[in-house]
């Protein structure tokens, strides 16, 4: 490894020999005279997706075994909340409130948007609160929202009845000394209350009902009154729950409540049985396996440090752009994306589509954002000057607002109006300096979309150039999505565009 940056200005509260040029930084913010030890592994999982060195013979008792790596593993790793003032490149936040809140009181909003001003790129968590509408977090437009997709990764197991009836699951914790004898099972239902003398050696089933107890609470009462073991069963309406052959782990939907003209969450990325660094060596395992946006959120934080490590002067919005203008939208099939339901995933779910970290180092085009052009954005979604002066740290006065759709975002949310409605957008070239781009419109049903003008030409590097989107409802009564797409011999530059109903905010 490298030596720190000479930029690095943070500094280490561990014991000296508790950092290297892996950890450079850690502070403690709640108990200062304490080592900041992370006692819960969340912060320690997420890190290593993120910028994990090599390590040969990483496995979760024998599942996933191999070298494990993060995604940008000679990245230096540094503490969120003095990350600004310690001059780091890029941010990985896996956490967020359980409600949206409006940016000038979503700490995370607030904190980020003065990191985008510094050159910071944040990747943040879209939350694990769905599969229902209007669930997706952390969606100011200065973060790249993260959804979670699957991964080709199945730690399969057989449940094997007395009958000799086999039934196939999934579970992480298989260990080598289990017993291979049968043992008596035990109808736990709900699994809220058990009595020892009932399941004692035995294995205990438990209906995922959804009631009080999660399934971790579940399986902490089967241990703790002394069951042999638990199968979980999933119930039909609860369906969102059981891996199968799709390619979203659904997570979160969008749109984002408070900006619904923000088409989110931006991406998703592997998010499904995610072997990721463990800190606790004493619990017997140095790794676990892990699902949900957590997990999905630090990959594409890595691939940012990759591309921010390869194009040094892209702004924060610019890699944002890369990233999610070249996504894929099939998977490794070569077929279309496709949700818990083994339909096509809505871009409420998947945004972009799922990340190409290849692609994105070499775009084509971009959709750059300055800092100041988010103030008319926020000023166009109706907050006071005060509201506004909160999240930018500066008193502003808005003179100057624009709808939330005409923000210059790599794709496009438009809430259904009666009228057309038509949106600027500016592209700056980072592909081939004499280049044209031709557009194409693909997939939604129910709107007329056209884009004016129709060829893009180039002659330089960094040479910007727009192009207007009108939108207009035909017999569109539910939802409309598709994609509008550049294309020149060499690159493909597309982006999603939604058309919905307005969902009114309560």
């Amino acid at each position: 490894m490298p030596n720190p940056p000479d930029k690095w200005k943070g500094k280490c509260e561990f014991n000296v020999t508790n950092c290297n040029k892996k950890l450079i930084g850690a502070r403690n913010f709640v108990q200062p005279s304490t080592f900041p030890t992370d006692e819960i592994g969340h912060g320690t999982l997420t890190s290593s997706i993120a910028a994990g060195n090599f390590v040969d013979g990483a496995n979760y008792y024998g599942n996933a075994n191999g070298t494990a790596v993060g995604i940008a593993p000679r990245a230096h790793v540094a503490i969120f909340d003095a990350a600004i003032e310690d001059g780091v490149d890029v941010i990985a936040i896996s956490i967020g409130a359980t409600q949206p809140q409006p940016f000038y009181g979503d700490a995370i909003a607030i904190s980020t948007y003065s990191a985008m001003e510094k050159g910071i790129f944040v990747s943040s968590s879209a939350g694990n609160h769905g599969p229902d509408s209007g669930t997706v977090m952390n969606g100011a437009p200065w973060i790249l929202t993260v959804g979670a997709s699957t991964t080709d990764r199945k730690i399969s197991a057989v449940a094997v009845l007395g009958n000799g009836a086999e039934y196939e699951g999934e579970s992480a914790f298989q260990p080598t000394n289990f017993s291979q004898k049968f043992l008596p099972l035990v109808n736990g239902k709900g699994c809220e209350s058990l009595n020892s003398s009932n399941v004692k050696g035995k294995i205990v089933v438990c209906d995922r009902s959804g009631g009080l107890y999660s399934r971790m609470s579940q399986g902490r009462l089967v241990k703790l009154v002394g069951g042999a073991g638990m199968i979980l069963i999933n119930n039909k309406r609860l369906g969102s729950t059981i891996f199968s052959d799709y390619d979203v782990v659904p997570t979160t939907q969008g749109p984002f409540m408070p900006s619904q003209g923000i088409l989110k969450p931006d991406i998703i990325g592997p998010g499904l049985n995610i072997l990721a660094a463990w800190p606790d060596p004493t619990a017997g395992q140095m790794f676990v396996l892990f699902y949900g946006t957590s997990m999905a959120c630090p990959h594409l934080a890595g691939v940012a440090a990759l591309l921010k490590n390869a194009h040094p002067n892209w702004s924060p919005a610019a890699i944002k752009s890369a990233i999610m203008t070249t996504a894929d939208i099939v998977n490794l099939g070569n077929d279309p994306i496709l949700d818990e339901t083994l339909e096509l995933a809505d871009l409420f779910t998947i945004g972009s589509g799922h990340v190409n970290p290849s692609r994105a180092n070499d775009p084509g085009l971009v959709y750059d954002i300055q800092p100041k052009d988010y103030i008319p954005y926020l000023c166009g979604l109706n907050y006071t000057d005060d509201q506004v002066s909160i999240i930018v740290k500066k008193k502003v006065h808005c003179t100057t607002s624009i709808p939330q759709s005409e923000l210059n975002y790599p794709s496009f949310s438009i809430p259904k109006e009666s009228s057309a409605q038509t949106y600027t957008r500016t592209v700056t070239n980072v592909g081939e300096a004499s280049s044209a781009y031709t557009v194409e419109v693909f997939g939604l049903t129910g709107v007329e979309v056209t884009v004016q003008p129709k060829i893009l030409k180039f002659t330089a590097l960094n040479q910007k150039a727009s192009y207007n989107v009108t939108v207009k409802s035909l017999d569109l009564t539910g939802h409309s999505q598709g994609y509008i797409i550049w294309s020149s011999d060499r690159y493909s530059v597309r982006s999603p565009i939604k058309v919905f109903p307005h969902i009114s905010v309560m």
